[in-house]
């Protein structure tokens, strides 16, 4: 009965865990799904917009493969020092990194770190109550904010802060950031890229929803969408990048409209070169004009522009982080991998693989997870000959509880569900996330 670690509950770690199951090459498999947080999901909990109601809902997806009878969820468990990859791996007959990629990617500006100045990923992982997050007073004395990039996380921040308490009451977003962003004096968001609308990696339907907001106006250059050479004729264009031409081009030709409490700036073909500091914080961006090169990318043309605003949130990408023991390839921010099986040096590291963004960078939709997941399931069962015991496997959560974890289990996840829900009734709202480490924990043991 070989018995698997996947570390990592995102969707790349449960369809990893999925594929073990669904496979009948090695029978009886038996799945840990290791997290170091104490609940599962990953970025569907934690990355996924509070008010995106239809995207969080595939955590019902992912639940019912955690709750099969052959996986075990064990949460607050920590690969690192004290259960390093090479314990683990005497622990289990296989493990797969399923760890995403946990950090962001800087944009090299002077005063990139001033006061004020956030990647938007500390920014949604305090407004979807991840516990590590901090209050940072994001929008505290804040008429104008600058999001850099032009992606869906970037759309995401910028359409937060452009809510209204109404929309964000009936949404799990924890009490202390509703309460902040309904006391908001934001009127102002600019999102730039720096290319053009072709080339901008955020979904249509994504884009769509900004036009939808209640008091809110776009307002979209239409001199800078002529400087994209698919502007005047799209048809060219894949599919989404087609529709988001032709939505942006209706937003520039429409006749304005009554005015509006906020409004939502879609600037192109700017690039950052410096954060402008006022009173020793952020007081505004400096960009640089560019251009199309004619091979896909953007060239400077020694034109400037300043924009004034209290808060920058920077979007331009994540980047995986190394995990302490396992090999890390520092230019591609990824583990070293051949099909899923981890290198170490030129040769395979018999027993461990990867999965997910920490295999393959940060890209593609959460469904992009699903055949990344299965051609590293089927590496691991190519191998299974070699990694698998021949004499009766032990429970490695002796070994686990022994390295000094305290696993929070299934119910202990349950627990936490139980007492979010109480939390929500108590304010006259739906579930509300209990956005600290102490309350999930006292929650979880409760069970």
């Amino acid at each position: 009965m070989p018995h698997i670690a996947v570390v990592g509950s995102g969707p790349s770690g449960v369809y990893t865990a999925q594929g073990l199951l669904r496979q009948d090459r090695v029978p009886d498999v038996r799945v840990d799904v290791v997290d170091r947080l104490p609940c599962p999901y990953g970025l569907v909990r934690y990355g996924v917009a509070p008010d995106h109601e239809k995207i969080k809902s595939l955590q019902n997806n992912l639940r019912s493969i955690l709750e099969d009878e052959r996986v075990r969820f064990l949460g607050g468990v920590e690969i690192g020092p004290a259960l390093p990859p090479a314990k683990l791996l005497e622990l289990y007959d296989a493990v797969v990194y399923c760890v995403g990629a946990a950090a962001d990617r800087r944009l090299g500006v002077p005063g990139e770190d001033l006061p004020g100045s956030w990647s938007a990923t500390d920014f949604v992982a305090w407004y979807s109550a991840h516990p590590d997050a901090f209050d940072g007073g994001f929008v505290r004395g804040v008429r104008t904010a600058v999001a850099i990039g032009v992606g869906n996380v970037a759309v995401d921040v910028t359409r937060m802060l452009a809510r209204g308490a109404p929309e964000l009451l009936p949404t799990d977003m924890p009490r202390a950031a509703l309460d902040t962003l309904a006391a908001s004096e934001v009127r102002d968001v600019h999102m730039v890229g720096r290319r053009g609308p072709s080339q901008a990696r955020f979904t249509t339907k994504e884009l769509r929803e900004l036009g939808g907001l209640p008091d809110t106006e776009v307002v979209v250059d239409a001199r800078e969408l002529a400087l994209d050479p698919a502007y005047e004729d799209p048809s060219g264009l894949p599919g989404a990048q087609r529709r988001n031409v032709e939505v942006l081009r209706g937003w520039a030709t429409s006749s304005p409209g009554p005015a509006t409490r906020r409004r939502i700036h879609l600037r192109f073909y700017l690039r950052p070169v410096e954060v402008l500091a006022e009173g020793g914080r952020v007081g505004g961006v400096r960009f640089e004009r560019t251009r199309p090169d004619g091979h896909g990318g953007v060239v400077g043309t020694g034109e400037f522009e300043e924009i004034g605003a209290e808060l920058l949130l920077r979007s331009v990408g994540y980047r995986g982080v190394p995990l302490e023991g396992l090999p890390f390839d520092e230019r591609s921010g990824t583990v070293p991998h051949t099909a899923g099986r981890v290198l170490r040096g030129a040769r395979v590291a018999p027993g461990e693989y990867v999965a997910g963004w920490i295999k393959r960078g940060p890209t593609g939709v959460i469904g992009t997870n699903r055949p990344c997941a299965k051609e590293t399931v089927g590496s691991l069962l190519d191998d299974a000959h070699i990694f698998v015991a021949d004499e009766p496997a032990r429970d490695p959560l002796g070994g686990l509880v022994a390295a000094g974890a305290r696993p929070v289990e299934w119910d202990g996840w349950r627990a936490i569900e139980r007492a979010e829900a109480e939390l929500g009734r108590g304010l006259g709202r739906g579930p509300v996330k209990i956005p600290d480490w102490e309350g999930l924990l006292s929650a979880a043991r409760g069970s």
